[in-house]
Protein backbone atom coordinates (compact mmCIF):
# COMPACT_ATOMS: atom_id res chain seq x y z
CA UNK A 1 0.00 0.00 0.00
CA UNK A 2 1.23 3.47 -0.79
CA UNK A 3 2.18 5.55 2.25
CA UNK A 4 0.89 2.79 4.50
CA UNK A 5 2.95 3.61 7.58
CA UNK A 6 1.52 5.38 10.56
CA UNK A 7 2.01 9.15 10.62
CA UNK A 8 2.19 10.30 14.24
CA UNK A 9 2.21 13.74 15.82
CA UNK A 10 5.99 13.48 15.86
CA UNK A 11 6.17 13.49 12.06
CA UNK A 12 4.29 15.07 9.19
CA UNK A 13 0.52 14.51 9.42
CA UNK A 14 -0.85 12.39 7.09
CA UNK A 15 8.32 -16.81 2.63
CA UNK A 16 9.44 -24.16 -0.14
CA UNK A 17 6.19 -22.71 -1.65
CA UNK A 18 3.32 -22.05 0.66
CA UNK A 19 -0.12 -22.78 -0.68
CA UNK A 20 -2.78 -20.42 -0.46
CA UNK A 21 -7.92 -18.80 1.37
CA UNK A 22 -10.96 -20.25 -0.30
CA UNK A 23 -14.30 -18.68 -0.91
CA UNK A 24 -17.49 -18.79 -2.95
CA UNK A 25 -20.96 -17.32 -2.60
CA UNK A 26 -22.38 -16.30 0.74
CA UNK A 27 -21.67 -19.58 2.48
CA UNK A 28 -18.46 -21.30 3.54
CA UNK A 29 -16.02 -22.27 0.80
CA UNK A 30 -15.54 -25.79 -0.45
CA UNK A 31 -12.12 -27.37 -0.65
CA UNK A 32 -10.16 -27.03 -3.88
CA UNK A 33 -6.96 -28.59 -5.17
CA UNK A 34 -3.89 -26.68 -4.05
CA UNK A 35 -2.19 -26.62 -7.44
CA UNK A 36 1.60 -27.04 -7.68
CA UNK A 37 1.87 -28.92 -4.38
CA UNK A 38 -0.56 -31.53 -3.18
CA UNK A 39 -0.09 -30.92 0.54
CA UNK A 40 -1.45 -27.84 2.31
CA UNK A 41 1.09 -25.69 4.10
CA UNK A 42 1.21 -26.06 7.88
CA UNK A 43 -1.26 -23.63 9.39
CA UNK A 44 -3.14 -23.08 6.16
CA UNK A 45 -6.87 -23.48 5.82
CA UNK A 46 -8.44 -26.80 4.83
CA UNK A 47 -8.09 -25.73 1.20
CA UNK A 48 -4.34 -25.18 1.69
CA UNK A 49 -4.47 -21.42 1.37
CA UNK A 50 -3.08 -18.84 3.76
CA UNK A 51 -5.73 -17.16 5.91
CA UNK A 52 -3.93 -14.22 7.47
CA UNK A 53 -4.43 -10.86 9.14
CA UNK A 54 -1.77 -8.23 9.86
CA UNK A 55 -1.19 -6.84 13.34
CA UNK A 56 1.13 -3.89 12.68
CA UNK A 57 3.35 -2.06 15.17
CA UNK A 58 3.71 1.70 15.24
CA UNK A 59 5.84 2.07 18.40
CA UNK A 60 8.64 0.25 20.17
CA UNK A 61 6.32 -1.23 22.76
CA UNK A 62 3.19 -1.98 20.72
CA UNK A 63 3.81 -5.72 20.73
CA UNK A 64 4.34 -5.50 24.50
CA UNK A 65 0.90 -4.00 25.12
CA UNK A 66 -1.51 -5.80 27.40
CA UNK A 67 -4.06 -5.76 24.56
CA UNK A 68 -1.84 -7.97 22.35
CA UNK A 69 -2.99 -11.40 23.60
CA UNK A 70 -6.62 -10.40 23.21
CA UNK A 71 -6.04 -9.10 19.68
CA UNK A 72 -4.37 -12.36 18.66
CA UNK A 73 -7.21 -14.42 20.12
CA UNK A 74 -9.69 -12.27 18.23
CA UNK A 75 -7.73 -12.74 14.99
CA UNK A 76 -7.71 -16.51 15.49
CA UNK A 77 -11.44 -16.47 16.26
CA UNK A 78 -12.18 -15.20 12.73
CA UNK A 79 -10.79 -18.47 11.40
CA UNK A 80 -7.44 -16.91 10.50
CA UNK A 81 -4.49 -19.32 10.66
CA UNK A 82 -1.74 -16.73 10.14
CA UNK A 83 -0.75 -13.37 11.57
CA UNK A 84 1.69 -10.90 10.00
CA UNK A 85 4.01 -8.67 12.06
CA UNK A 86 5.65 -5.55 10.60
CA UNK A 87 8.71 -4.15 12.41
CA UNK A 88 9.67 -0.93 10.65
CA UNK A 89 12.87 1.06 10.13
CA UNK A 90 12.98 4.50 8.56
CA UNK A 91 14.98 6.69 6.28
CA UNK A 92 15.08 10.49 6.16
CA UNK A 93 14.40 11.00 2.46
CA UNK A 94 13.97 9.13 -0.80
CA UNK A 95 17.56 9.80 -1.88
CA UNK A 96 19.24 8.89 1.41
CA UNK A 97 21.43 5.81 1.64
CA UNK A 98 20.95 4.94 5.32
CA UNK A 99 18.13 3.23 7.23
CA UNK A 100 17.66 3.49 10.98
CA UNK A 101 15.41 2.62 13.89
CA UNK A 102 13.25 5.23 15.61
CA UNK A 103 10.93 5.30 18.63
CA UNK A 104 8.34 3.78 16.29
CA UNK A 105 10.39 0.62 15.62
CA UNK A 106 9.09 -2.48 17.42
CA UNK A 107 11.75 -3.76 19.78
CA UNK A 108 13.25 -7.21 19.24
CA UNK A 109 12.11 -8.14 22.73
CA UNK A 110 8.53 -7.26 21.86
CA UNK A 111 8.77 -9.28 18.63
CA UNK A 112 9.93 -12.31 20.56
CA UNK A 113 6.97 -11.86 22.90
CA UNK A 114 4.36 -11.38 20.19
CA UNK A 115 5.53 -14.40 18.22
CA UNK A 116 5.20 -16.50 21.39
CA UNK A 117 1.71 -15.13 21.96
CA UNK A 118 0.76 -15.88 18.36
CA UNK A 119 1.81 -19.49 18.80
CA UNK A 120 -0.23 -19.69 22.00
CA UNK A 121 -3.24 -18.48 19.99
CA UNK A 122 -2.67 -21.21 17.38
CA UNK A 123 -1.40 -18.86 14.68
CA UNK A 124 1.47 -19.22 12.22
CA UNK A 125 3.66 -16.16 11.65
CA UNK A 126 4.91 -14.21 8.67
CA UNK A 127 7.52 -11.59 9.52
CA UNK A 128 7.28 -8.72 7.05
CA UNK A 129 9.76 -5.93 7.89
CA UNK A 130 9.01 -2.51 6.40
CA UNK A 131 11.12 0.51 5.46
CA UNK A 132 9.26 3.80 5.59
CA UNK A 133 10.04 7.47 5.21
CA UNK A 134 10.23 9.70 8.28
CA UNK A 135 8.08 12.33 6.57
CA UNK A 136 5.31 9.82 5.88
CA UNK A 137 5.84 9.73 2.11
CA UNK A 138 5.43 6.76 -0.18
CA UNK A 139 8.18 4.16 0.25
CA UNK A 140 7.84 3.37 -3.46
CA UNK A 141 9.63 6.66 -4.08
CA UNK A 142 12.86 5.51 -2.44
CA UNK A 143 15.58 5.84 -5.07
CA UNK A 144 18.89 6.14 -3.23
CA UNK A 145 21.62 8.36 -4.58
CA UNK A 146 24.17 5.59 -3.96
CA UNK A 147 22.52 2.20 -4.63
CA UNK A 148 25.52 0.23 -3.38
CA UNK A 149 25.47 2.05 -0.04
CA UNK A 150 21.70 1.73 0.29
CA UNK A 151 21.65 -1.99 -0.48
CA UNK A 152 24.46 -2.54 2.03
CA UNK A 153 22.35 -0.76 4.65
CA UNK A 154 19.23 -2.62 3.56
CA UNK A 155 21.09 -5.93 3.76
CA UNK A 156 22.02 -5.24 7.38
CA UNK A 157 18.42 -4.35 8.17
CA UNK A 158 16.78 -7.34 6.51
CA UNK A 159 19.29 -9.95 7.67
CA UNK A 160 18.82 -8.73 11.24
CA UNK A 161 15.17 -9.75 10.98
CA UNK A 162 16.02 -12.92 9.05
CA UNK A 163 18.19 -13.96 12.00
CA UNK A 164 15.32 -13.23 14.36
CA UNK A 165 12.89 -15.16 12.14
CA UNK A 166 15.21 -18.16 12.17
CA UNK A 167 15.65 -17.96 15.93
CA UNK A 168 11.89 -17.89 16.45
CA UNK A 169 11.07 -20.54 13.79
CA UNK A 170 8.87 -18.07 11.94
CA UNK A 171 7.00 -19.88 9.17
CA UNK A 172 7.46 -17.30 6.38
CA UNK A 173 9.54 -14.21 5.74
CA UNK A 174 9.18 -11.24 3.39
CA UNK A 175 12.46 -9.78 2.11
CA UNK A 176 10.88 -6.40 1.30
CA UNK A 177 7.67 -4.43 0.90
CA UNK A 178 6.66 -2.04 -1.89
CA UNK A 179 10.15 -0.77 -2.70
CA UNK A 180 9.29 -0.10 -6.33
CA UNK A 181 12.11 2.42 -6.76
CA UNK A 182 14.65 -0.37 -6.28
CA UNK A 183 12.88 -3.58 -7.27
CA UNK A 184 14.04 -3.56 -10.89
CA UNK A 185 17.62 -3.96 -9.61
CA UNK A 186 17.89 -7.71 -10.02
CA UNK A 187 21.58 -8.06 -9.25
CA UNK A 188 21.52 -6.25 -5.92
CA UNK A 189 18.24 -7.79 -4.77
CA UNK A 190 19.48 -11.29 -5.58
CA UNK A 191 22.51 -10.59 -3.42
CA UNK A 192 20.24 -9.51 -0.56
CA UNK A 193 18.07 -12.61 -0.97
CA UNK A 194 21.13 -14.88 -0.97
CA UNK A 195 22.28 -13.30 2.30
CA UNK A 196 18.83 -13.86 3.82
CA UNK A 197 18.86 -17.52 2.75
CA UNK A 198 22.20 -18.03 4.50
CA UNK A 199 20.44 -17.20 7.77
CA UNK A 200 16.75 -18.02 7.37
CA UNK A 201 15.69 -21.39 5.99
CA UNK A 202 11.95 -20.97 5.53
CA UNK A 203 9.97 -19.79 2.50
CA UNK A 204 10.62 -16.29 1.16
CA UNK A 205 8.45 -13.77 -0.62
CA UNK A 206 8.55 -10.08 -1.50
CA UNK A 207 5.46 -7.87 -1.05
CA UNK A 208 5.14 -5.93 -4.31
CA UNK A 209 2.52 -3.24 -4.68
CA UNK A 210 -0.25 -4.06 -7.17
CA UNK A 211 1.21 -1.60 -9.69
CA UNK A 212 4.78 -2.88 -9.16
CA UNK A 213 4.73 -6.68 -9.26
CA UNK A 214 5.14 -7.06 -13.04
CA UNK A 215 8.37 -5.04 -12.97
CA UNK A 216 10.03 -6.97 -10.13
CA UNK A 217 13.11 -8.69 -11.54
CA UNK A 218 13.91 -11.32 -8.90
CA UNK A 219 10.84 -13.55 -8.52
CA UNK A 220 12.97 -16.48 -9.66
CA UNK A 221 14.99 -16.15 -6.44
CA UNK A 222 11.92 -16.41 -4.19
CA UNK A 223 9.46 -19.12 -3.23
CA UNK A 224 6.25 -17.33 -4.09
CA UNK A 225 5.05 -14.04 -5.52
CA UNK A 226 3.71 -11.54 -2.98
CA UNK A 227 1.33 -8.76 -4.03
CA UNK A 228 -0.24 -6.02 -1.95
CA UNK A 229 -3.56 -6.19 -3.74
CA UNK A 230 -4.96 -2.65 -3.67
CA UNK A 231 -6.41 -2.57 -7.20
CA UNK A 232 -9.32 -0.13 -7.62
CA UNK A 233 -12.40 -2.17 -8.47
CA UNK A 234 -15.07 0.41 -9.28
CA UNK A 235 -15.38 4.03 -10.36
CA UNK A 236 -18.08 4.81 -7.81
CA UNK A 237 -19.11 3.56 -4.40
CA UNK A 238 -21.10 0.32 -4.21
CA UNK A 239 -22.31 -2.27 -1.75
CA UNK A 240 -22.78 -4.89 -4.51
CA UNK A 241 -20.23 -7.74 -4.17
CA UNK A 242 -21.10 -8.99 -7.67
CA UNK A 243 -20.21 -5.64 -9.22
CA UNK A 244 -16.90 -5.62 -7.37
CA UNK A 245 -16.19 -9.25 -8.26
CA UNK A 246 -16.65 -8.24 -11.90
CA UNK A 247 -13.97 -5.63 -11.35
CA UNK A 248 -11.61 -8.44 -10.38
CA UNK A 249 -12.13 -10.44 -13.60
CA UNK A 250 -9.46 -8.84 -15.80
CA UNK A 251 -7.07 -8.82 -12.85
CA UNK A 252 -7.65 -12.54 -12.24
CA UNK A 253 -6.86 -13.24 -15.89
CA UNK A 254 -3.70 -11.14 -15.69
CA UNK A 255 -2.52 -12.81 -12.48
CA UNK A 256 -3.22 -16.33 -13.73
CA UNK A 257 -0.99 -15.70 -16.74
CA UNK A 258 1.72 -14.14 -14.59
CA UNK A 259 1.70 -17.06 -12.14
CA UNK A 260 2.01 -19.48 -15.06
CA UNK A 261 4.94 -17.58 -16.57
CA UNK A 262 6.77 -17.45 -13.25
CA UNK A 263 5.71 -21.00 -12.27
CA UNK A 264 4.91 -19.74 -8.77
CA UNK A 265 1.85 -19.15 -6.68
CA UNK A 266 0.66 -15.66 -5.75
CA UNK A 267 0.00 -14.67 -2.17
CA UNK A 268 -1.78 -11.44 -1.38
CA UNK A 269 0.68 -10.24 1.25
CA UNK A 270 -1.76 -7.40 1.89
CA UNK A 271 -5.32 -6.59 0.90
CA UNK A 272 -7.74 -4.36 2.69
CA UNK A 273 -10.47 -1.76 2.59
CA UNK A 274 -11.35 1.07 4.91
CA UNK A 275 -14.95 1.17 6.08
CA UNK A 276 -15.58 4.42 4.20
CA UNK A 277 -17.82 5.39 1.32
CA UNK A 278 -16.02 4.64 -1.95
CA UNK A 279 -13.44 2.31 -0.42
CA UNK A 280 -13.23 0.06 -3.50
CA UNK A 281 -12.45 3.06 -5.72
CA UNK A 282 -9.11 3.54 -3.93
CA UNK A 283 -8.36 0.63 -1.58
CA UNK A 284 -4.88 2.00 -0.88
CA UNK A 285 -6.24 5.20 0.67
CA UNK A 286 -6.76 5.72 4.38
CA UNK A 287 -9.05 8.68 3.66
CA UNK A 288 -11.38 7.99 0.76
CA UNK A 289 -14.09 9.95 2.57
CA UNK A 290 -15.26 10.93 6.03
CA UNK A 291 -18.47 8.91 5.74
CA UNK A 292 -18.61 5.48 7.37
CA UNK A 293 -19.68 2.67 5.02
CA UNK A 294 -19.11 -0.72 6.67
CA UNK A 295 -21.35 -2.42 4.09
CA UNK A 296 -19.04 -1.25 1.31
CA UNK A 297 -16.07 -2.70 3.18
CA UNK A 298 -17.82 -6.04 3.67
CA UNK A 299 -18.86 -6.14 0.00
CA UNK A 300 -15.22 -5.66 -1.02
CA UNK A 301 -14.12 -8.49 1.29
CA UNK A 302 -16.78 -10.76 -0.18
CA UNK A 303 -15.84 -9.81 -3.75
CA UNK A 304 -12.16 -10.58 -3.31
CA UNK A 305 -12.80 -13.95 -1.72
CA UNK A 306 -15.38 -14.85 -4.35
CA UNK A 307 -13.16 -13.78 -7.25
CA UNK A 308 -10.24 -15.99 -6.18
CA UNK A 309 -12.21 -19.02 -5.06
CA UNK A 310 -10.75 -22.18 -6.56
CA UNK A 311 -7.84 -20.51 -8.37
CA UNK A 312 -5.09 -23.14 -8.04
CA UNK A 313 -2.33 -20.53 -8.36
CA UNK A 314 -3.68 -18.29 -5.58
CA UNK A 315 -1.96 -18.86 -2.23
CA UNK A 316 -4.35 -16.85 -0.06
CA UNK A 317 -4.56 -13.44 1.58
CA UNK A 318 -3.20 -11.54 4.55
CA UNK A 319 -5.70 -8.78 5.33
CA UNK A 320 -4.60 -5.30 6.30
CA UNK A 321 -5.26 -4.91 9.22
CA UNK A 322 -6.62 -5.74 12.70
CA UNK A 323 -7.35 -3.05 15.28
CA UNK A 324 -5.01 -0.14 15.64
CA UNK A 325 -3.48 0.24 19.08
CA UNK A 326 -5.25 2.48 21.63
CA UNK A 327 -4.22 6.14 21.58
CA UNK A 328 -2.38 5.68 18.28
CA UNK A 329 -3.76 8.90 16.80
CA UNK A 330 -4.74 7.08 13.61
CA UNK A 331 -7.99 6.87 11.65
CA UNK A 332 -10.92 6.46 13.99
CA UNK A 333 -12.02 2.86 14.23
CA UNK A 334 -15.39 3.25 12.50
CA UNK A 335 -13.58 4.49 9.37
CA UNK A 336 -10.44 2.37 9.59
CA UNK A 337 -9.12 -0.72 7.79
CA UNK A 338 -9.93 -3.07 10.64
CA UNK A 339 -12.84 -5.48 10.01
CA UNK A 340 -13.20 -6.07 13.75
CA UNK A 341 -16.78 -5.71 14.94
CA UNK A 342 -17.99 -4.81 11.44
CA UNK A 343 -19.86 -6.75 8.75
CA UNK A 344 -16.49 -7.57 7.11
CA UNK A 345 -15.58 -9.69 10.14
CA UNK A 346 -18.74 -11.72 9.58
CA UNK A 347 -17.65 -12.28 5.98
CA UNK A 348 -14.34 -13.68 7.19
CA UNK A 349 -16.07 -15.95 9.65
CA UNK A 350 -18.34 -17.36 6.94
CA UNK A 351 -15.37 -18.18 4.74
CA UNK A 352 -12.76 -19.17 7.24
CA UNK A 353 -14.42 -20.95 10.14
CA UNK A 354 -14.73 -24.38 8.60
Amino acid sequence: MKALRRVTAAVTAAVAVLTGCSTGGDGPPSAHPSGHTGTPAPGAGPDGRVRGITLPAWNADDYDRREAPRSLRQIADTGARWVVFTPTWYQDGTRRNTIHTTEETASDRSLRRIVGLARAAGLKVMLKPHVDLVDGGDRAGIRPADPDAWFTAYGRFITHYAELAEELDVEQFAVGTELAGTSTDRRRWRKVIAAVRETYHGPLTYAANYDEYARVRFWDSLDLIGIDAYWPLAATSTTDPARLAAGWRPIVTELAAFAARQDKKILFTEAGYVSQRGTATAPYSWTVSHRAAPDEQSAAYQALLTAFDGRPWWAGVCWWMWDDWPDSGETERRLAYTPHGKPAERVLRRWWRN
